[in-house]
């Protein structure tokens, strides 16, 4: 319920503060006088684009805020709950909207920024706004659905429908996914085993590669090698004339210790050559000139580089790389007993869920009916005479069960039904939404409801239905309604009028003397006179009467 509206340098407005009660509030003024302007400010704090030329000229912003009533429980106050807008114990909640002369707006919930769609999708539980262009909420195919569904006494139903289809879909995701897991890794397994083959049919060792290429090399130099042996081998046998000179030292007759110093170092100088020729004749029988070996050696080498080659590798990683690679293959587990498990699951939570959307979809078709007539009849009592509304059933499986619902309507019997929104004319469309909401209301909490004009184009004893519907309705959610029609703003629990002054609008209760002059200025403009005061006496009095 709408509790309280402030504005601040809105459009024509300086500053506006209005208190509203519950039931049927009707709002009355002369044409131009500013009546829109209430529902421009409503509309901005249930999202509408904001425009510079909101701002009041002459000033820096617009600060449009309204205090609405919470009911505890219900969906908006446990979200506001959840994102810390309110406390538990709250049973009101504050919002509002800001633009700046430049067209920019900011959005708030008890102060707290929030983001437009959030103000936006948090409006839609507070106020329903309803003109003549602008249908916000009837023409929703999820609001008609919502709305049958609360009529057949379905929600709950629904909601256990919706519950399913979530955990079935869940399955039916987790499947795909793991078959592309699965399908992944097999993939990933077929190209592993086959470079794993290829690892295999080299049979690289480790360390091998490093032996290799010093084997080759040698190979490819040994008749080099072994003529530069045989010359060093010659330098070294023919030591002779050294070995004799150490003889001769060694004759000398005297301990002097220099004497003894050279002798010893002479015999160990030839005992080290002698060790260097044994090691180099050593060497030697293991330099072979072989060209098979070394073709060999050309060829595996050849092979070895072409694969480091192939897998981006350095040759010296071949080994560690196929280790790597046996590792990862040994990794892999493709093991589809899950996949087993989750198919099952998901059978039969497909079946858990198609028997309880044949339920819904049985108790919806079964309740469409009476749900329609009693439609009808609202219809035909706001003057759209042959007005029908039917439920159509466009078969669709998903998470509201297995159809999307659509309401249709035709108001010429020679014509065939259609969309709401573009089938009724603009007044039309009003009272259409007007007579769903009356059956909606009996079985839903509805939101705030404002109407304008919802009495365009009818007049007398239609007027008077209106009004006498309006105030039906508003004994289950509070409505307000900007009317032309005294009939209407006669039944009203509270009536307001909007006024301008000047360059200024004003919008003020009204007492009983003033309403009743506003009723004979509807009734006979500006020619007022007692009798339209009487009458205007009259409607008051029938009106309150009636109830």
């Amino acid at each position: 319920m709408l509790n309280q509206l402030t504005i601040r340098n809105y459009v024509l407005v300086d500053q506006l503060d209005i208190s509203f009660a519950s039931g049927l509030t009707g709002i009355t003024g002369e044409s131009g006088a500013g009546k829109s302007i209430l529902l421009g400010a409503l509309g901005l704090l249930m999202g509408d684009r904001a425009k510079a030329e909101s701002v009041r000229p002459g000033t820096e912003k617009a600060d449009v805020s309204a205090e609405f009533a919470l009911r505890p429980g219900s969906a908006l106050h446990q979200q506001l709950c959840a994102d810390e807008l309110i406390e538990a114990s709250d049973e009101s909640c504050l919002v509002r909207r800001v633009i700046s002369a430049e067209g920019r707006s900011r959005a708030f919930i008890n102060s707290i920024p929030v983001t437009l769609g959030y103000l936006k999708d948090a409006a839609e539980h507070l106020v329903d706004i309803q003109d003549q262009n602008q249908h916000q909420r009837l023409t929703d195919r999820t609001v008609q659905r919502n709305m049958l569904d609360e009529f057949a006494e379905a929600k709950p139903l629904a909601t256990e429908v919706a519950s399913l289809w979530q955990a079935w879909q869940y399955s039916v995701h987790e499947i795909e996914r793991l078959q592309q897991l699965i399908a992944t890794q097999d993939d990933r397994k077929t190209l592993l085993r086959y470079q794993l083959e290829e690892f295999a049919a080299l049979n690289v060792a480790e360390g091998e590669l490093a032996a290799l290429e010093t084997e080759h090399k040698r190979l490819a130099q040994a008749q080099n090698i072994q003529a530069q042996l045989a010359q060093v081998q010659s330098s070294l046998e023919n030591l002779d004339g050294l070995r004799h000179a150490t003889k001769v030292i060694e004759s000398i007759d005297d301990s002097h210790s220099a004497l003894e110093a050279g002798v010893e170092t002479l015999n160990s100088a030839l005992a080290l050559v002698d060790d260097a020729a044994r090691d180099l004749r050593h060497y030697e029988d293991q330099v072979v000139v072989d060209p098979q070996a070394l073709a060999d050696a050309e060829a595996r080498l050849e092979l070895m580089y072409d694969l480091a080659r192939k897998h981006k590798i350095q040759p010296e990683r071949l080994y560690e790389h196929a280790q790597t690679l046996q590792d990862e293959f040994d990794a892999l587990a493709s093991d589809r007993s899950m996949l087993e498990q989750l198919s099952a699951d998901e059978e039969a939570q497909r079946e858990a869920y198609r028997a309880k959307a044949k339920t819904l979809s049985a108790r919806r078709r079964k309740k469409a009916g009476a749900f329609t007539k009693a439609i009808d009849l609202n219809m035909h009592a706001l003057g759209i005479k042959e007005g029908e509304l039917s439920v159509v059933f466009h078969e669709q499986e998903g998470e509201f069960g297995l159809e999307q619902i659509e309401f249709h309507v035709r108001t010429n019997k020679r014509f065939d039904a259609g969309p709401l929104n573009k089938i009724a004319s603009g007044g039309e469309q009003t009272r259409i939404n007007l007579a769903i909401q009356i059956v909606a209301a009996q079985r839903s909490e509805l939101p705030c409801l404002i109407l304008d004009e919802a009495d365009v184009g009818v007049g007398g004893t239609t007027a008077d239905t209106v009004g006498r519907i309006l105030r039906e309705l508003a004994e289950r959610t509070q409505v307000i309604c900007v009317t032309h029609a005294p009939q209407v703003a006669a039944r009203s629990h509270n009536h307001m009028c909007v006024i301008k002054n000047g360059a200024h609008t004003d919008i003020t209760a009204l007492s009983e003397d003033e309403r009743i002059e506003e009723l004979a200025r509807m009734l006979a403009g500006a020619d007022v006179t007692s009798k339209t005061r009487d009458y205007a006496k009259t409607l008051l009095s029938e009106a309150s009467t009636a109830h």
